[in-house]
């Protein structure tokens, strides 16, 4: 029998997130393992009228690749994934994996060759979403290897996922309205502020918001979601931070990363564990060391890390800051091959904006 609740979410997402309308094609691409969700997603997108095909995701072969691969082989991107990026209506990518640490072992020098060569795929894509050409989603299918990595069993992980995207209440479309509407009003406090200070444990971080638009994350580009988020300027950032919310990238795992900036530009960083990583991926191209995002995670039901960014950067009490791409709607101009989420703590912290106390012990107080 399927659970009532994967129905839900597929529903919600189709209905909701998407919004999928009849004719429109949507790109779905899924791992093996999350099919049930997948195959509860055509059914919602086909009763909307839509077009839904699906690209399968399997990290086993990118191992493989990276392994065996030479520098030509790793650069190769099939024109397939470029003209389904450049002429799809909707996508929605769905992580199911049986193996978080499929890619731990790679050289993290050959995953940067992968990762430039797939950059303008990435420009392809937050142009278009940008502009409202595209409807992307990013969702979680639960498995044994996110619930491991959580520390969960696969039953508590299944209630913490599916809580996590109100799909376990009544009425989940209504349920992301009223956190929408209460997102809004820090959305329109904040566009009214010019600079942000972040203090904290290892941390006194200046940086420029003026005339950049901050975005209402509500369950849609993102489900779940819970946060409101902008483009810095980019060469606005100055001071240092500390990222005290261990993080995977590329199926490596980084903890306590240190970043210091001058001029928006990352001039030293280091990492606890996981620093080989974090140096490849700040030496990705020569935007990669600038920020790309910078945003506060206020789904206060999400109360605890479990390594996985869709859900960690979104807990209630938190900020992050990206190092890498930044989104357009935004009006960042930041062009880069990684967009990295790096999350911090900010039960200990507070923030101002222009001056003023806007933000402590992880609430805002506007």
């Amino acid at each position: 029998m399927v659970d009532s609740r994967l129905v839900k979410m597929a529903e919600t997402i189709a209905g909701y997130s998407l919004s999928l309308k009849p004719g429109e094609q949507v790109l779905v691409l899924a791992s093996v393992p999350a099919l049930p969700l997948v195959r509860e997603f055509y059914v919602a997108a086909l009763k909307a009228g839509a077009m839904p095909f699906l690209r399968p995701i399997n990290p086993e072969l990118d191992e493989v690749l990276y392994r065996l691969g030479n520098d030509e082989q790793l650069r190769f991107v099939p024109a397939s994934d470029r003209l389904d990026i450049e002429t799809c209506a909707a996508r929605l990518a769905i992580r199911g994996d049986e193996n978080l640490a499929t890619l731990a072992g790679a050289d993290p020098a050959r995953l940067a060759i992968g990762r430039k060569a797939r950059k303008p795929l990435l420009d392809i894509f937050m142009e278009r979403k940008g502009r409202g050409d595209l409807k992307s989603c990013l969702t979680q299918f639960p498995t044994n290897a996110s619930a491991q990595e959580a520390g969960m069993s696969l039953a508590a992980y299944a209630d913490f996922v599916f809580a996590a995207c109100f799909v376990d209440q009544p009425d989940p479309i209504a349920a992301w309205k009223k956190l929408s509407a209460e997102q809004q009003r820090y959305v329109d406090f904040l566009n009214q502020v010019k600079v942000v200070r972040v203090e904290g444990p290892g941390t006194d971080l200046t940086l420029s918001a003026a005339g950049r638009k901050w975005v209402n994350s509500d369950g849609k580009a993102n489900f779940p979601s819970g946060e409101v988020f902008t483009g810095p300027v980019e060469d606005s950032a100055e001071g240092r931070i500390l990222f005290d919310v261990p993080t995977l990238f590329q199926g490596h795992a980084v903890e306590s990363i240190e970043l210091e900036f001058r001029s928006g530009k990352v001039v030293k960083g280091a990492a606890a564990r996981g620093n080989d990583m974090l140096q490849s991926a700040l030496d990705t191209d020569e935007r990669s060391r600038y920020l790309g995002e910078f945003a506060f995670g206020l789904n206060y039901g999400i109360t605890r890390p479990t390594r996985n960014i869709l859900f960690d950067e979104k807990i209630g009490g938190t900020i992050h800051l990206a190092v890498g791409a930044g989104y357009p709607e935004t009006g960042s101009t930041n062009r880069s091959g990684i967009h990295w989420d790096m999350i911090k703590d900010m039960k200990q912290g507070r923030v101002l904006a222009d001056g003023t106390l806007v933000y402590e012990n992880g609430r805002f107080n506007v």
